[in-house]
């Protein structure tokens, strides 16, 4: 038997959150942006009035205002976008326990248990959530979780939109590639070069070729496409458990050399290290990740034949890392920090036996350090290589990120895009 799937979008959240609060703004074209001092001067998202200037999501602010002049640019709060994101989640699950958040501003309901008929349910979300929050939201409702999304993408503002078993075909093969779940940029580029432009092209091309040319997630878009999506809709508390932690910061000026990189690593290890503490996880696979100042990206990982948590050795082997593979041929515009391949601390592991003593000393030390930041400040205590350019390596410009190995990630497109 068929699920009923709803999908719920809020429409330019943030942008419609900052007009819900300031009614002076809702008439006008209004951007919610970075900090363009410290190099954050992006659109994180806009308006509808904005979005008619051509104003792209990820663009720089300079770039929109060239396009609308007289953008209203309004900083980010993101407390208060994650109260309405709560307020949202409380209303959805009023209709039914199993609901899944996709990020702050999507979630996946599954309505079949629920006895109203569930385009008219979609409507009476849409309708309620309208009155009481003074947001729109877009709803898309199918049989499975690809098509759902697809369809609280397909119309937008204040919309709901069906995908059937009946007419995703008609409806949905039609569509750019790009539009399926999870298709990124690069994804999209290398399925271009085999002349698979729409939905239906990658549904009726031969999985071997998208095997071939995606690994396993080629088979999975296949599927996908074809409405072969099972996976069920997965409540917040019954999330599988953290697969990475990784933090990057784009930093207030170019790093032009190793020992900038190795600054901003180390800021970046302290916290990483910090969180795999927090969570008591212990991983063994390092990543790093820049980006130039062309804006082109490259990532490189290790695995380590064992497991870490101190702050000092993430630091170490990132920076190794990076010194093995980057050729300095641009200067570096953001980097991030990740490990992986995560088991619980208590768990017995494979240990690094020549260096263990040593290893457990500096762990202690990390979670001294610890203590002291929770207790008096994060900037109470700090590595002596941090003080030759506090500027570079001020701490407010984190961005931290947990990944979960679920079947619909919040990283699942990076995975793609690596393949």
């Amino acid at each position: 038997m068929d699920r009923n799937i709803l999908h719920v979008d809020c429409n330019k959240f943030y942008a419609s959150v900052e007009c819900c609060l300031h009614p002076e703004l809702r008439d006008k074209p209004v951007a919610v942006g970075g900090n363009e001092a410290s190099r954050h001067g992006i659109v994180l998202t806009k308006n509808e009035i904005a979005n008619g200037y051509g104003i792209q999501t990820g663009e720089t602010l300079w770039s929109a205002r060239r396009k609308c002049p007289d953008l209203v640019v309004v900083p980010p709060h993101f407390p208060v976008y994650h109260r309405f994101s709560r307020m949202v989640r409380e209303i959805l699950l009023s209709y039914t326990p199993l609901v899944e958040p996709f990020g702050l501003d999507e979630a996946w309901l599954d309505v079949t248990a629920n006895p109203e008929d569930s385009i008219a349910l979609a409507h009476t979300i849409r309708q309620r959530i309208k009155a009481e929050l003074g947001i729109t939201v877009s709803v898309g409702v199918s049989f499975n979780k690809t098509f759902a999304k697809l369809g609280s993408d397909y119309k937008k503002p204040d919309a709901v939109t069906v995908f059937s078993r009946e007419n995703f075909r008609q409806k949905a093969w039609p569509l750019p590639a790009g539009d399926l779940l999870y298709v990124g940029r690069a994804t999209q580029r290398k399925l271009a070069e085999r002349c698979l432009y729409t939905i239906g092209d990658i549904a009726n091309a031969d999985p071997a070729l998208l095997q071939a040319l995606l690994g396993k997630w080629g088979v999975a878009l296949h599927a996908m496409a074809n409405g072969q999506d099972n996976h069920p809709v997965v409540p917040v508390e019954e999330a599988a458990a953290v697969q990475s932690v990784s933090n990057g910061m784009t930093t207030p000026r170019d790093l032009s050399d190793n020992r900038d990189v190795q600054r901003v690593i180390m800021v970046l290890a302290e916290s990483v290290g910090r969180r795999l503490r927090e969570q008591h996880m212990i991983g063994k696979t390092v990543e790093v990740q820049v980006r130039d100042n062309q804006l082109a990206t490259a990532s490189y990982r290790t695995t380590l034949p064992h497991y870490i948590q101190a702050t000092e050795d993430i630091a170490k082997t990132a920076y190794a890392l990076f010194q093995e593979h980057y050729r300095w041929q641009h200067p570096l515009r953001s980097l991030t920090v990740g490990v992986s391949s995560l088991e619980e601390d208590s768990l017995p592991c494979q240990l690094d036996m020549e260096d263990s003593e040593k290893r457990e000393k500096r762990e202690t030390l990390d979670r001294a350090v610890d203590g002291l930041r929770q207790r008096f400040g994060d900037t109470c205590i700090r590595r002596a290589i941090l003080l030759e350019d506090p500027a570079l390596t001020d701490t407010s410009l984190y961005e931290t990120h947990t990944t979960h190995p679920t079947g619909f990630s919040g990283k699942l497109e990076d995975i793609i895009d690596e393949s």
